[in-house]
C-alpha cells in the first residue's frame, strides 16, 4: 500500500508541476491559437498536439487527463477544497456541443483560407514560452479561472466533465479503438474480490462512481483518466491495469 500511495504521491507532482509550466505550454493545448492558424492556413503547436491526443488515446485513452495535462493539476489543487462528486448525467455533454462548434469552426477556416499551406508548430510561441505579452496573460488567467474555478464551486475536476475541449479528440480515440477491435489500456475489475469498502469511489480524482461501476463491471472509460487512484486505494486488488481488447460491454 506504501508503494502505491508513492506512485499517487509521484504522479499527483507530475501533474503540479505541469500546471505550474501552463505558461510555457498554454499555446500547444489552445482552442484559441488553432483558430487563429486556421485562418492563415497553418499547422499549428496545438493542431499537432491535438491529432496526437487522438492517436494517443486508441491505446491508452485518457491517461494524458491522468499523469500530465496542467489543468488535471488546478482541478486537483481546487480538490482539496472542494471534494464532493459533481453530477454528472447529460451535463457532460456540455463538452461535446463545445467541441462540435469550435471543431465545425476550425474546418471552416481552413477551408475559406484555402486548405493547409504551412506548417509552424512555434506559431506564438518563437520565444520558448506561451505567455509573453499583455493579451495572453488575460487568456491565460481567463483559462484558469474556468480549470480552477470550476472543479471549486462545482465538484472534483469540474472543467473536464463539462468543458474540457481536448477529453472529445481522446474519447473519439476510445471510439475508434472499440470499432476497430484494437487493444488498448483500460481498467480490469473483479467484482467477487470487491468487499464494497467504496474507497475506490473516496479516492477517484474525476469523482465518479468507482464502486458502482465495479460491481456491474462496466467502466466509463469515457470519463475515466486513467489515473490509478482506485487501484491504489483498493485493499483486495479488485481494480488493475489491463492492456489489450476488453471483450466485456463497456459502458457508453
Amino acid at each position: 500500500m506504501k508503494d502505491s500511495m508513492k506512485k499517487q504521491k509521484i504522479r499527483r507532482l507530475i501533474i503540479f508541476i505541469s500546471a505550474l509550466l501552463f505558461p510555457i505550454t498554454m499555446n500547444y493545448l489552445s482552442p484559441y491559437i488553432i483558430t487563429e492558424a486556421a485562418m492563415i492556413s497553418v499547422i499549428n503547436g496545438s493542431f499537432i498536439m491535438f491529432s496526437f491526443q487522438l492517436l494517443f488515446s486508441i491505446f491508452f485513452g485518457r491517461l494524458f487527463c491522468g499523469w500530465a495535462c496542467p489543468g488535471a493539476g488546478f482541478g486537483e489543487i481546487a480538490g482539496y477544497v472542494n471534494s464532493k462528486q459533481p453530477k454528472l448525467g447529460k451535463l457532460k455533454l456540455i463538452k461535446y456541443v463545445i467541441w462540435l462548434i469550435w471543431l465545425g469552426t476550425i474546418i471552416f477556416l481552413y477551408i475559406r483560407s484555402g486548405g493547409i499551406k504551412k506548417i509552424n508548430p512555434l506559431m506564438y510561441t518563437e520565444n520558448g514560452v506561451s505567455v509573453n505579452k499583455p493579451k495572453m496573460f488575460i487568456l491565460y488567467y481567463f483559462v484558469v479561472f474556468f480549470l480552477f474555478g470550476l472543479p471549486l464551486i462545482f465538484g472534483r475536476r469540474a472543467f473536464c466533465h463539462y468543458m474540457c475541449w481536448m477529453a472529445p479528440f481522446m474519447n473519439t480515440g476510445l471510439f475508434l479503438r472499440k470499432l476497430l477491435h484494437l487493444p488498448g489500456l483500460y481498467l480490469k475489475t473483479e467484482k467477487s474480490k470487491c468487499i464494497n469498502c467504496k474507497l475506490c469511489s473516496k479516492n477517484c480524482v474525476m469523482g465518479l462512481d468507482v464502486n458502482k461501476m465495479v460491481q456491474t463491471e462496466k467502466i466509463d472509460i469515457g470519463e475515466c483518466c486513467l489515473c490509478g487512484a482506485c487501484i491504489d486505494s483498493c485493499p483486495k486488488n479488485a481494480i488493475n491495469f489491463a492492456f489489450g481488447i476488453k471483450k466485456t460491454p463497456l459502458k457508453k
